[in-house]
């Protein structure tokens, strides 16, 4: 695997959505998104159709990890913190420097993250930032499909930056 991400500043979001305390070991994406999407579309200031899975991490990413919880999101973009249903929560996101990439396969292969974290970070001029971690499933997502598409955004700073 040899995926060169584009390096992007991202600024400033705001979000309205879900979210469940999990580990890779412990994983409840399923029961996050599905009591998410039936009601996201009481969310009325949506910037797009775009959804967004998003990950905060208390510390650095451990790659192989199963017991280390985070914070997994289910969430759409807004214009403003407006409306926001019941059971629902803002999140906004900092801006900062992200590695995107363009991912094509199903959404269990890990593969793309071990290549990330393993082979792309190491080598880069790069290394993780302690900010959200997040995928951008647009209109070329499809849950369990091997012609899924999505963004993987991998937040970073230039190497020896405080």
């Amino acid at each position: 695997m040899n995926i060169q991400p584009k390096i992007e500043n991202l600024t400033a979001k705001k979000f309205i959505g879900k979210k469940l305390k999990m580990s890779l070991g412990d994983n409840k994406t399923f029961e996050l998104w599905n009591s998410f999407m039936p009601r996201h579309n009481e969310i009325t200031n949506k910037k797009s159709n775009d959804k967004f899975s998003l990950q905060v991490y208390d510390e650095p990413v451990k790659l192989g990890d199963l017991k280390q919880e985070f914070q997994k999101w289910a969430l759409v973009e807004v214009t403003a913190f407006e409306n926001i249903p019941d059971e629902m929560e803002t999140f906004e996101l900092e801006s900062g420097l992200y590695a995107v990439f363009h991912f094509k396969g199903l959404n269990t292969d890990n593969r793309i993250f071990i290549y990330i974290f393993s082979d792309w970070l190491p080598k880069s001029n790069f290394e993780l930032d302690q900010r959200p971690h997040f995928e951008v499933l647009g209109e070329k997502y499809k849950n369990n499909d091997p012609n899924s598409e999505e963004e993987i955004w991998i937040p970073i700073k230039k190497k020896n930056q405080a």
